[in-house]
């Protein structure tokens, strides 16, 4: 059974699993990294603690904490109704069960949350939506888009998909995508188009597994860099 959506959902993840779904090395966290489409993830927060400094994008930040916080309580049921409707369907390696993934969303949405206003002043959330960046080109050294790009293949356009890596690619050296599955937990059909399209631009695209399954085959993720680099 496929988890269906009307819109994207404000969940956020942890350090610990961005480091994993993106296979993030200590010499990673040391670069300048661009979080894309970042949600309530707690991933800004918690490296802002080891001193470690992530710009974080998503139009949600047009909203204060609290009004985030709300969002998250109006949407949450409707995802987990579903996802406790199809256990099955997920791994349950990382999270012990439906509730204990909702008890670790939570805790990350409260780091989001106690980081945010201190977080906005020092422009680590920024207000910007894919495809288009406010960045000068090559800003960054690493992209990351976490549960946007591919997730919702239903929700966005091809077009939409190709704008967005190349506007991520302009301001970042490396790109770095997951999932690679649909909400349906099926391969999005955009990736053998964004491949092709991307290796004709002269950008070598890499999938690799990652140490990091909920979606059942969902333990894959795009690297794209350019040829030569």
């Amino acid at each position: 059974m496929a988890t269906k959506l009307d819109q994207v959902v404000p969940f956020g993840r942890s350090l610990w699993e961005y480091e994993l779904i993106f296979s993030l090395t200590e010499e990673d966290l040391t670069k300048r990294i661009l979080s894309c489409a970042d949600g309530p993830a707690s991933f800004n927060a918690e490296l802002k603690q080891q001193g470690v400094t992530v710009t974080s994008v998503d139009p949600l930040y047009q909203f204060s904490g609290p009004e985030i916080a709300q969002r998250f309580e109006d949407c949450y049921e409707q995802v987990f109704s579903q996802i406790r409707n199809t256990v099955d369907d997920f791994s349950w390696i990382y999270h012990r069960d439906p509730d204990d993934l909702l008890k670790n969303r939570r805790r990350a949405l409260q780091s989001f949350v106690q980081d945010y206003e201190q977080g906005r002043k020092e422009a680590r959330y920024i207000i910007a939506s894919l495809p288009d960046l406010p960045f000068p080109d090559i800003s960054f050294d690493l992209a990351l888009c976490s549960h946007f790009l591919f997730l919702y293949t239903d929700h966005f356009t091809l077009e939409f998909h190709l704008r967005s890596i190349e506007e991520m690619l302009r301001v970042a050296g490396e790109v770095r995508i997951f999932p690679l599955l649909t909400l349906s937990g099926d391969y999005s059909p955009y990736l053998g188009a964004v491949s092709d399209h991307l290796c004709k631009q002269g950008y070598i695209v890499i999938i690799e597994p990652v140490a990091y399954e909920l979606q059942k085959g969902g333990n894959e993720m795009m690297r794209i860099v350019k040829a030569g680099v």
